[in-house]
């Protein structure tokens, strides 16, 4: 959906949806190609499932799950041959619409004059399919980072408003799983196109799809589909409920924000610098984290010079440098920005927790530090005596 655009309240394709086959998932695929999207989807690639654009349904990740713990990740082969039951991979959809890379303007110097021709890149119209729960509320928070305030990012905001997003719901969290927590998952939330839930019984897969918007429900309207029937909608709503059981990490509960606030002088965060290599991993593979620095380059005429937008990690050292040093030499204070940001002084900011529960800066962490364990430390701390001053 696009970030701008209206729900549409009546649900097209009816409040009890529609069941398709994996025909349909396939005829869903070749609908996107024909309405002039470029489809993006998981699929299996270099040992893990990724992101990357589909060709056809044929390079979901069928019959394919993972294996998930701190620092480590691992490809499984599953006997039912369902398309999504696997947990967040390394990459979040954040590479899609807040690329990596972004050139900003070329400058030339042309008979003796400096010309500047800022980039203009017509962006792809991305359709976003199997994008999950917490996921979607990423995309949500990036919105309100990138979109909605006074530092609005006009790249974004163009790869962002043509962007069709298909979600499916989660059947099969991971060991470091914790949007229950956040409030995220495993069943979506609003902002979709089209959900979708896969029930894979002894003999039958099918996907319970309902629509979120109109186009979502003219696309729908296109694909093979009967519907939906009170035994797969049962199934479908049990399998999310089962997972919203089986999650793998949670945080503690107790307001978050306010933990951060209290702990800022616990010694848990002397523990963690002692681990933490301040590699920057976990804001790579986070999908809310969203900083940006920038890069001037020019060749060796001098005559031709460029402006480059980067991805950007607090745990850079130069990150916070200013003309005396950096303001945050230690590690201690860099992953303690990270995470006081993270999952505090983000409400300030932006009226939400930066953290949706996906896990990835657990998996991708290479020595597996865990963010819900290092919360979990300190309301311990919190909750043995220790002195807790008021937030400021």
């Amino acid at each position: 959906m696009r970030a701008d655009a209206d729900v549409d309240a009546s649900r097209p394709s009816g409040p009890d949806g529609l069941v398709m086959g994996k025909d349909g998932l396939a005829a869903l695929v070749d609908v996107l190609i024909r309405r002039g999207f470029t489809p993006v989807g998981p699929t299996v690639r270099e040992g893990a499932i990724v992101l990357a654009e589909l060709g056809s349904a044929d390079e979901l990740p069928y019959g394919w799950g993972v294996e998930l713990e701190a620092g480590r990740y691992r490809l499984r082969e599953r006997a039912d041959g369902a398309a999504f039951a696997h947990a967040a991979g390394p990459q979040s959809w954040k590479p899609f619409l807040h690329p990596p890379r972004v050139r900003e303007w070329t400058a030339d110097r042309v008979a003796g004059e400096l010309v500047v021709t800022a980039e203009r890149v017509a962006p792809p119209r991305y359709a976003f399919l199997g994008v999950r729960p917490c996921d979607l509320r990423a995309i949500a928070v990036q919105d309100r980072v990138l979109t909605g305030g006074a530092y609005r990012d006009p790249g974004y905001a163009g790869r962002r408003s043509g962007a069709l997003l298909i979600v499916v719901e989660c059947t099969e969290p991971g060991a470091t799983c914790f949007c229950v927590s956040m409030g995220t998952g495993p069943a979506t939330g609003p902002g979709y196109d089209l959900v979708m839930t896969e029930v894979v019984d002894a003999d039958r897969h099918r996907f319970w799809v309902r629509s979120g918007s109109r186009e979502g429900a003219e696309i729908l309207a296109e694909l093979p589909a009967r519907p939906a029937d009170p035994e797969t909608r049962r199934t479908a709503r049990a399998g999310v409920a089962a997972a919203a059981d089986r999650m793998g990490r949670s945080m503690p509960e107790t307001d978050l924000r306010e933990l951060m606030a209290r702990t800022l002088d616990a010694p848990r965060w002397d523990d963690v610098a002692g681990r933490c290599l301040t590699c920057g991993n976990c804001t790579m593979v986070c999908p809310t984290c969203f900083c940006t620095t920038t890069e001037d380059v020019t060749d060796l005429t001098g005559d031709h010079a460029e402006r480059w937008s980067l991805w950007d990690s607090c745990f850079d050292l130069d990150f916070s440098n200013l003309h005396g040093g950096p303001v945050r030499a230690s590690a201690r204070s860099r992953y303690r920005q990270w995470l006081t940001h993270k999952l505090g002084t983000w409400y300030d900011q932006f009226g939400s927790s930066g953290c949706v529960g996906c896990g990835r800066c657990i998996v991708w962490c290479p020595v597996g530090i865990d963010i819900t364990e290092e919360a979990a430390a300190l309301h311990d701390w919190t909750r043995s005596g220790q002195p807790t001053p008021e937030p400021s």
